[in-house]
């Protein structure tokens, strides 16, 4: 039995696609697991009830697939450190929902951005706000038996692994760990030193490919399309003892998208399967 399952996150499939499409396609293709995204409104989203959501288990049980993460967006727009108090506590609320319908779910890790350095918010600032944040979750995370990982994403935050170390450290919990994103880290770091630093803190792992020479957003693009060092990833992650899931989290093909999801799932088979 291979140490990683792969899985794809809803993004990659058309917005039309309903809950039980998503799912069969994702079978289809050769997923071993879907990752649901949490919106502000839709199928899953804060106003989504327990049952809905064990719905949707059930359905996925009944295809044989997993799910293997529930994320989501929702933090960029209500961050958990923002120069507003009600918006901060807003995001707390949103988070509960993530957690209550990721348990609901069967599904044992939730993706968080942990916070959004700008202009109006200083790094230090911050870096409280976030760890205040995820203090102030953790027993909701202890209760539901959910691990809160945050990722590391462009938002000019946590760009050290031994800043996203120390900060999952000083929560002393194992229900915060990281969601280690292998392509976003490529603009200014390199895949395998994060996963050998953060190591067993690890509970999720994202993939997409990243062009280099563009260096902007518009980097991103399908496995082994860019200058991820694949087999570096995969094995730094073998050397830390990870065995979860590998998600692909890109645009996949705008026109077959059927075909894009099996291209994709061939490709991370070749690289973590192998």
């Amino acid at each position: 039995m291979p140490a990683f399952k792969i899985a794809i996150n809803r993004w990659t499939m058309p917005s039309e696609w309903d809950v039980k499409s998503c799912l069969r396609v994702a079978k289809e293709s050769g997923f071993d697991a879907i990752e649901f995204n949490m919106e502000f409104s839709g199928a899953i989203s804060p106003t989504t009830s327990n049952s809905d959501a064990q719905q949707i288990r059930r359905e996925a049980d009944a295809l044989g697939v997993e799910l293997s993460a529930l994320s989501t967006g929702v933090y960029w727009q209500k961050p958990f450190t923002a120069p507003d108090p009600k918006v901060r506590e807003e995001s707390l609320e949103l988070c509960r929902h993530q957690l209550r319908l990721a348990h609901a779910m069967g599904i044992d890790a939730i993706l968080v951005v942990p916070g959004v350095v700008t202009p109006e918010v200083p790094y230090d600032v911050a870096y409280e706000r976030a760890k205040n944040a995820l203090q102030q979750l953790l027993p909701d995370a202890e209760r539901y038996k959910v691990a809160i990982a945050i990722e590391n994403v462009w938002n000019r935050f946590l760009l050290s692994p031994l800043e996203m170390r120390d900060l999952v450290d000083s929560l002393g919990s194992p229900y915060v760990g990281v969601y280690f994103d292998a392509g976003n880290i490529l603009a200014y770091g390199y895949p395998q030193h994060w996963i050998n630093i953060l190591g067993s803190r690890i509970k999720r792992v994202h993939v997409k490919d990243f062009r280099s020479d563009i260096g902007n957003i518009q980097g991103f693009t399908n496995p082994l399309q860019g200058d991820v060092p694949w087999m570096a990833v995969r094995s730094a992650l073998e050397a830390v003892g990870y065995q979860g899931y590998i998600t692909a989290e890109v645009s996949g093909y705008r026109l077959f998208p059927e075909l894009g999801l099996r291209h994709i799932a061939d490709t991370l088979r070749a690289v973590f399967q192998s």
